[in-house]
């Protein structure tokens, strides 16, 4: 099997592509305004880290059986990536909106902290169904 047929690696990064292409879509409806750098950031709807893992690790399963190392090791993973993109990562931002908050208009030339680097709930569901159904239709 070559890199190009490996189904498990093509499903993570199909089901990446699409949640990032989706938040500059997103963004383009709600805000009227399209801004290509939401394909490389991280945070927002929906999650790419839970459409990556959920790809991968469904994929791995399809494809090395559900029964599998392999696969153990592929749903732990997405668990861990998706239980951080939507606690700790999601804390990240709350703290960097208040301390934006806190700065503003007291310093001048600072260049504000993201505050977008994590996941709601339903953030990272969404992006676990998108994991789920390019899974289904590469394997």
């Amino acid at each position: 099997m070559t890199i190009l047929h490996n189904e498990p690696l093509i499903s993570a990064v199909i089901a990446w592509f699409i949640a990032q292409f989706l938040k500059v879509i997103i963004h383009l409806v709600k805000n009227k305004d399209f801004d290509l750098s939401k394909f490389f950031a991280s945070g927002g709807m929906p999650s790419s880290h839970s459409s990556t893992v959920t790809g991968l690790a469904l994929s791995v399963g399809l494809t090395m059986g559900f029964e599998s190392v392999d696969f153990a090791m592929a749903a732990i993973f997405a668990t861990i990536i998706m239980y951080d993109a939507s606690g700790v990562r999601l804390a990240v931002s709350k703290h960097a909106k208040i301390l934006n908050d806190f700065f503003h208009g007291r310093i001048k030339n600072y260049k504000a902290l993201n505050e977008l680097v994590g996941h709601t709930s339903y953030e990272v569901v969404v992006g676990a169904i998108i994991g789920i159904i390019v899974a289904i239709i590469v394997t």
